[in-house]
């Protein structure tokens, strides 16, 4: 199946679960590639554009959220466009190791070949305790239940 746009419902579905299945991998150089060289980021407050910078941002991303898990699921699409709903939980290696949960939305537009050309994302981090978390190790992070008020 082609993960290219126009997409359709399954194509969508199967291109947000690819995205969190190479995201959870954490490994910059590969997820980068998955960007057109001039793709658009705009990440909470940060701006910036390039594969370079999109492989050096998610390297520092790394160095300070510590046992990263992640959920995408999708939220809405049209032909070339996919809107995405998240959640990660990660421990913050420059807040003493406590654990946090982000919740978030993006919105993705692609290119013809199917590499993302811009991501917008908006995230809340909240700390939680160890008893509140959902991505626990060997829970498969897709059949966590998530209550309508976290959605």
């Amino acid at each position: 199946m082609s993960l290219a746009p126009p997409f359709t419902e399954d194509t969508a579905r199967a291109k947000v679960k690819k995205a969190q299945q190479v995201w959870n991998g954490q490994d910059p150089k590969t997820i980068a590639k998955a960007y057109t060289p001039d793709s658009v980021w705009r990440n909470r407050s940060s701006f910036l554009s390039g594969t370079a910078a999109i492989e050096a941002f998610l390297t520092k991303k790394w160095e300070k959220e510590k046992s990263y898990r992640l959920r995408k699921e999708l939220f809405a699409f049209s032909e070339n466009k996919i809107a995405v709903q998240f959640w990660y939980e990660y421990q913050d290696a420059y807040d003493g190791m406590k654990w946090k949960r982000c919740y978030g939305l993006e919105d993705w537009t692609f290119a013809e070949d199917g590499r993302m050309r811009k991501r917008q994302m908006s995230g809340n981090d909240v700390e939680i305790s160890e008893s509140e978390r959902w991505f626990v190790d060997g829970v498969d992070a897709d059949t966590v239940e998530i209550s309508e008020a976290h959605w």
